[in-house]
Order: C-alpha cells, then structure tokens, then sequence
C-alpha cells in the first residue's frame, strides 16, 4: 500500500472516529455529569478532552510507516 493511500484512509479514520468520540463524550457527560461538583467535571472533560490522543496516536504511527 503506497504512503498516499495509508495517509489518506488514516485521515478518513481520523475525522470519522473524532466525530464519533465527540458525540459520545458530550451524551456521557450530559448523562453523568449534571449536578456534580466542578472538580468532577473539570476532570472528566481533562480526561476526555486527552484519551483520543492515544488511538489517533497509534493510527498516526501506521500512516507513517514505510
């Protein structure tokens, strides 16, 4: 599979799971969160605003493989 083609399917997998995980992050907070403290919240939106990094990450290192 030539670089072109691995970089643009990664971009395809990349917008489409990023959209996904927003939409389920917001409908888990609108279920958990309402009437929590702040700190709880700041510390889920810490969490959720950072874990996507880790599979756009490994897809990231795939796309630049030779």
């Amino acid at each position: 599979m030539s670089m072109r083609l691995r970089k643009f399917i990664g971009t395809i997998i990349t917008v489409s799971f990023l959209l996904i995980y927003c939409l389920m992050a917001m409908v888990l907070a609108a279920r958990l969160l309402p009437g929590t403290s702040g700190v709880v919240q700041l510390g889920y939106y810490a969490v959720a605003g950072l874990l996507w990094v880790i599979p756009v990450g490994l897809l990231i290192k795939w796309m630049q493989r030779e």
